[in-house]
C-alpha cells in the first residue's frame, strides 16, 4: 500500500468516525425538536413519523395557564446569568493575581482551588443546605446564585489563571514602564488579550448553571424553581407528557446552542489558548 493510499484510508476512517459522532450527538436533539411540534398522536405513533403537520400546542400549553413556564425561565435566566457574571468577574481578578504572583506553595494553592470543583455535588449539598437554612436562603434565587458560585468560581479561577499565565509578562511591564499602574496594565493590556478565554469561561459557567438540576431540586422552592425542575414535574405516576417534555427540552437546549454559535469564534480561540495548563 502506497503512502497516498494510507493517507486516504486514514482520512476516510477519520471522517467516518466524525460522521458517526455527529449522528450520535445531533439525531436525538433533532428528534426532540421535531417531536415538540408533533401532535400527541404523532408522538405516540408506533411508526415514527418524519412528515407530519406541525403544531404549537405544546408550547402554548407551556406558556399559558396558571403553571406557566415564564416564571421558571425568569428564575433560570437570573440564577444562571448573575452567577456567571460574578464568577467571571472574580475569576479574572483572582486568576490574574495568581498567575502574576510568586510565593511558596503556589502550585498547591492552584490544585486546592480546582480540587473544590472536582468534589461531587452530592458531597456539598448537605452542608450547603444547612447553611442556607440558617441564613434563610432556601427557596430564593440568591441562594441558587450562591450555590452555583460554589462550583463555577473555582473552575473559572483555574481557567483564567491558565489564560493569564499564557500571556507574556513583558507586555504588562512595557505598559508600566510607560507610566501605567499594575491595575491599568491588567485592565488595558492583559484583559483585552484574554477575551477569548473570558468568553470560554463564561459559556462553560453558563451551561453548568443553566442545566443544573441537583442544586435547583435541593435549594429551590415554589418561588425559585428553574426550567429543569419544570421538566421533572411532567414525569408523574400517571404518565409522561411527552409533548411538553420535548418542548421544554427544546427551550433548554436552544439558548445554549444559540450562545455557542454566537461566540464560536471566541470559543474556539479560547479553548486553544492553553487553558488546560492549570498553572
Amino acid at each position: 500500500m502506497t503512502e497516498s493510499s494510507r493517507r486516504w484510508s486514514s482520512q476516510i476512517v477519520l471522517y467516518a468516525l466524525l460522521a458517526l459522532l455527529l449522528l450520535w450527538t445531533l439525531v436525538p436533539i433533532i428528534w426532540m425538536v421535531l417531536s415538540s411540534f408533533k401532535s400527541p398522536d404523532d408522538i405516540l405513533s408506533t411508526t415514527p413519523k418524519v412528515i407530519f403537520e406541525p403544531t404549537l400546542q405544546h408550547y402554548q400549553g407551556l406558556f399559558t395557564g396558571s403553571n406557566s413556564l415564564g416564571g421558571y425561565v425568569k428564575n433560570s435566566l437570573l440564577a444562571a446569568g448573575i452567577s456567571t457574571i460574578i464568577s467571571v468577574a472574580l475569576a479574572c481578578l483572582a486568576g490574574y493575581g495568581l498567575a502574576r504572583s510568586h510565593f511558596r506553595g503556589k502550585q498547591h494553592l492552584s490544585f486546592w482551588i480546582i480540587s473544590t470543583r472536582m468534589a461531587p455535588i452530592a458531597a456539598v449539598i448537605v452542608p450547603l443546605y444547612l447553611i442556607f437554612r440558617n441564613l434563610d436562603l432556601l427557596d430564593s434565587v440568591i441562594g441558587l446564585i450562591i450555590a452555583y458560585l460554589t462550583f463555577n468560581l473555582p473552575f473559572a479561577i483555574w481557567l483564567m489563571n491558565a489564560f493569564f499565565a499564557d500571556l507574556p509578562v513583558s507586555l504588562e511591564e512595557a505598559a508600566m514602564v510607560d507610566g501605567a499602574t499594575r491595575f491599568q496594565a491588567f485592565w488595558r493590556v492583559a484583559l483585552p488579550l484574554v477575551t477569548p478565554g473570558i468568553v470560554t469561561t463564561a459559556v462553560l459557567c453558563l451551561i453548568f448553571a443553566w442545566n443544573d438540576y441537583a442544586f435547583a431540586r435541593t435549594f429551590s422552592g415554589p418561588e425559585s424553581q428553574t426550567i429543569p425542575i419544570a421538566a421533572s414535574q411532567l414525569i408523574t405516576q400517571t404518565g409522561i407528557d411527552w409533548g411538553k417534555l420535548t418542548a421544554i427540552g427544546t427551550v433548554v437546549v436552544l439558548p445554549m446552542v444559540i450562545v455557542g454559535l454566537a461566540v464560536r469564534r471566541w470559543l474556539v480561540r479560547g479553548l486553544t489558548l492553553g487553558a488546560v495548563k492549570g498553572g
